[in-house]
């Protein structure tokens, strides 16, 4: 097995660097790669955080697995890269230093733009030897997501892991284009992306909860079952296969009455929306049973803004 030009050998801990990439001022910023591969053989499990710099969850959740020492398998590897968007999460900011978002350019190309290059590295030099992703992202910066998994309908084994990691909701949703989860899909790679909480933001339930799920899964595929916490079930997931986005009829303070994740019923009132004089008090409600996978924290809206992401099929 080698990885970025480095044997790994079985037994044995890595800490390696995608660094071929130097911003203006010729510095370079390394980004770590800490690799952990088991005596036995096993499946290479790929865990990362902070594709986008300002999700600061994803980065815990993968933190969270390192500091407990469960990156360190019995059988297989487990590669960490904690901070993907390094670049990005040096001034908390979505992009890369180049302004282009590092999650639309996959798979990347050797001579393309500082985020397609990196983009490239990780695709090339990474991905080949992995049997498995967990991806960890965030909502935008007022847009929470309830906890949840991404999985195409058609991945049948990303569907089956899925259903181990046990996530609160199950999201049926297709692969965006050059996205990370495409460019796994096109490799057969089987993804989990898990989304939960919002940008900017460190929500301590919602790393948890990732970080239970990827032990069931660790534990699944036999790779770490000693000095784990408790990490049984006590949810029943929610399965959403067809979701739409509920936006604001007018302009004004927003003010949910209902959170992300809740399951709300027809003709609820989820939140109202005033103005600034106290003349307007427009309610809106539950257009049917449903489950609330995003809710727009920010404080203002403006006509048309999207404020509630809703299930279509509950």
């Amino acid at each position: 097995m080698r990885i970025l030009g480095t044997e790994i050998k079985a037994g044995n801990s890595y800490t390696l660097n995608l660094n071929k990439v130097k911003l203006y001022s010729t510095s370079e910023v390394e980004v770590p790669v800490i690799i952990e591969r088991g005596e036995l053989d096993g499946p290479v499990v790929l865990l990362t955080g902070g594709i986008h710099g300002d999700e600061i969850n994803g980065i815990e959740v993968v933190r969270q697995i390192i500091a407990h020492g469960w990156n360190k398998p019995k059988r297989g590897t487990i590669i960490c890269i904690p901070v993907v968007n390094i670049f990005g999460f040096l001034q908390l900011k979505r992009e890369f230093p180049d302004g282009r978002d590092l999650n639309r350019v996959f798979p990347g190309t050797k001579k393309g733009s500082l985020a397609s290059r990196f983009a490239y590295q990780l695709s090339n030099e990474v991905l080949p030897i992995v049997d498995i992703v967990m991806d960890f992202h965030t909502g935008g910066a007022q847009r929470y997501n309830a906890p949840h998994l991404r999985v195409d309908a058609a991945e049948s084994k990303s569907i089956e892991l899925a259903k181990v990691f046990n996530a609160p909701c199950l999201y049926f949703s297709s692969n965006i284009s050059k996205t990370f989860r495409a460019t796994c899909s096109k490799k057969g790679i089987p993804y989990l992306l898990y989304e939960g909480g919002k940008s900017g933001d460190s929500d301590k339930t919602i790393a948890v909860e990732a970080v239970k799920g990827v032990l069931r899964v660790l534990e699944h595929l036999d790779m770490v079952t000693e000095g784990l916490p408790d990490i049984s079930v006590n949810h029943t997931t929610v399965e959403i296969t067809k979701s739409s986005w509920l936006r604001a009829k007018k302009s004004g303070f927003i003010h949910p009455k209902a959170q992300a994740g809740d399951k709300v019923k027809k003709d609820e009132i989820i939140a109202s929306i005033t103005d600034p004089y106290g003349r307007l008090r427009h309610e809106i409600k539950a257009p049917h049973d449903t489950f609330l996978l995003n809710v727009n924290y920010g404080p203002v809206v403006y006509q048309g803004d999207a404020i509630f992401h809703i299930s279509k099929d509950e």
